[in-house]
């Protein structure tokens, strides 16, 4: 039995992890809407209005949304830091406004309810388009370079070989407006022959994290995820990846066009200078495991012509 000293000890440690966890779960939570329900989302309603709803509009705070890669736990893990140290090389305040979708991601930067966002550039493009939102960086690779890939992968154990084997077969895509998880993977299967007409049955699971899932649990028969969660799955013998699709530009990080053009300025010189394999790394949670991996670059926006091509000839981008 432990008395008198170990006792306090062990009491205040017990309340020092307690309290970390309310502290993270109040960030979460803070990012939020009260009863906030997902709603559906026209991909054809050309709305530009800013909100002036004044808890998102105050110059106090800038509100920072993203697409699903991972899940709601994890991904608060990576960006609370992340957002720390744009505090700290800003001298502005953030905070988290987390989504259920990736379309009110965007919805949510084009109204003016956030003001920055990590987006995949299919959601980029369409909110470029549906709302005027602007690029500001984009994500570098662990090759430095600001690409990424999907994969087409399947369970260890599955007979299937080839993207032709998967015609009548189900399918598990991540979210509907995923450059990754839907776009890349529907051109591969096309370009293989199989378009959406010819799988047994697909579906839209809303994260990559939530097609392994569907793939691994049997619910599906193969899926498309992002390169390196693929990669990371394949070597500890979770999935087998089938192709791997040619680079694609990289996940952005966008604003609304009502941001100041200092506090724009002031966040792209914070993204420039940002070093996550390097002097912040120590300040940073599991970073490595977005597809920002080496921090920001800038590109020619034209680059992103080939995703907005794919989104235009499969109905997700007005005419």
């Amino acid at each position: 039995m432990i008395q008198g000293p170990e006792v306090t000890k062990v009491h205040k440690k017990k309340i020092g992890l307690l309290s970390s966890f309310l502290l993270l779960l109040l960030i979460f939570i803070s990012g939020c809407t009260k009863g906030e329900t997902p709603k559906k989302v026209s991909l054809y309603q050309r709305d530009g209005e800013v909100s002036k709803n004044p808890e998102y509009s105050s110059g106090n705070i800038l509100w920072f949304g993203f697409d699903h890669r991972l899940g709601p736990k994890e991904e608060v893990l990576i960006y609370t830091p992340f957002l720390t140290y744009l505090e700290k090389a800003t001298g502005k305040r953030f905070r988290i406004k987390f989504t259920e979708r990736d379309e009110d991601t965007v919805k949510n930067l084009g109204k003016g309810i956030t003001h920055f966002a990590s987006l995949g550039t299919l959601n980029y493009v369409v909110g470029q388009n549906k709302y005027g939102i602007k690029y500001l960086v984009s994500g570098v690779n662990r090759d430095g370079d600001p690409k990424y890939q999907s994969a087409i992968f399947t369970r260890p154990g599955s007979s299937i070989e080839h993207l032709s084997d998967l015609k009548g077969k189900c399918f598990a895509f991540g979210s509907h407006m995923s450059t990754e998880g839907h776009l890349i993977p529907r051109n591969m299967l096309e370009d293989a022959g199989v378009t959406r007409e010819d799988l047994g049955n697909y579906i839209y699971t809303g994260s990559h994290m939530n097609a392994v899932r569907s793939v691994i649990n049997g619910e599906c028969d193969a899926g498309g995820i992002q390169d390196s969660l693929a990669k990371q799955l394949a070597a500890e013998g979770k999935l087998r990846i089938l192709k791997m699709s040619g680079p694609f530009p990289s996940s952005v990080i966008a604003y609304n066009r009502g941001v100041d053009s200092t506090t724009v300025n002031a966040v792209r010189s914070a993204l420039l200078a940002f070093d996550p394999g390097g002097r912040h790394k120590p300040l940073l949670v599991e970073w490595d495991r977005t597809e920002m991996p080496l921090g920001f670059t800038e590109i020619n926006e034209r680059e992103l012509d080939k995703v907005a091509g794919f989104a235009r000839e499969y109905g997700l981008l007005t005419q």
